[in-house]
């Protein structure tokens, strides 16, 4: 990655007019990035904890101007389907609190939480019956707010280095504190990327793949369904089943196999 002027936007006698009201002024630093990926740059710049990379592909077929990259959150939000509290309230208090001034030469996301609702969230909307067992014991939802994150621009080939500027207490050193993010990010950029050679395989895996379904319970899934199409409780369901076996390979190159085998909008 080659170094950008080092210059910084806004400018801090212009963050003062946008911080009225209270509002977060983000603050950036733009380099160029045309030898650097949204991957090669996650896997530069993140560090033990949680962390992501949010991307998405329009069209089928392309990916979307902006990859986004956040680490080291400063809260992190999840949530189980015992959770009395509502999950979508939760958030929406915790993102008053972080009002944020818009700044224009910015994308509509520069801070703020990043995240998922899974599937079994529905039942927080809608009265279906529950799973009597949940055999992954995964959050129903599960949210993490950056006040710092890169923005990857796939026209410009460039990365706005992005952190907000407190309202509270004094701007000046608020304004330096969000430069010293900036910069900090900048230098894990620059940093050569630091990835273990893989070790590749040839032939077919000889590991088993088990279901979380017999062969006869789905087949008498597909009976029921079909039974609640006929009575008009549905006009379509979707039947699936989870194949699993173990694994080696670490969640971030899973990730990497399957951006690249099939790419989807929103990919996290």
């Amino acid at each position: 990655m080659e170094g950008g002027t080092e210059m910084y936007y806004p400018a801090l006698e212009d963050v003062r007019r946008y911080a009225t009201g209270g509002r977060w002024v983000p603050v950036w630093r733009e380099v160029v990035a045309d030898l650097e990926t949204p991957v090669s740059a996650f896997l530069k710049v993140h560090r033990d904890g949680p962390c992501f990379l949010l991307e998405s592909v329009e069209g089928g077929q392309r990916l979307a101007r902006y990859s986004f990259i956040g680490t080291e959150p400063y809260l992190v939000m999840s949530a189980t389907d015992r959770d009395a509290r509502d999950p979508l309230e939760e958030l929406s208090r915790a993102m008053e609190g972080f009002p944020v001034a818009s700044v224009p030469g910015l994308p509509r996301l520069c801070g703020g939480a990043v995240g998922y609702l899974s599937y079994e969230a529905v039942g927080r909307f809608e009265r279906l019956p529950r799973p009597a067992v949940d055999t992954l014991g995964l959050p129903e939802s599960y949210f993490m707010f950056v006040h710092t994150m890169l923005i990857y621009d796939h026209v410009t080939h460039s990365i706005k280095v992005l952190s907000h500027v407190s309202p509270d207490g004094k701007l000046e050193q608020s304004y330096a504190d969000a430069v010293a993010r900036i910069d900090d990010l900048v230098g894990r950029l620059r940093q050569p990327l630091d990835v273990e050679p893989r070790v590749e395989a040839s032939g077919v895996s000889e590991q088993t793949y088990s279901s979380n379904f017999s062969r006869k319970g789905f087949e008498a899934a597909v009976d029921r369904t079909k039974g609640l199409i006929a009575e008009g409780e549905a006009i379509q369901v979707v039947l699936s089943q989870r194949l699993s076996r173990p694994t080696t390979a670490a969640p971030f190159d899973i990730y990497r196999a399957l951006r690249t085998i099939n790419p989807s909008p929103y990919m996290f």
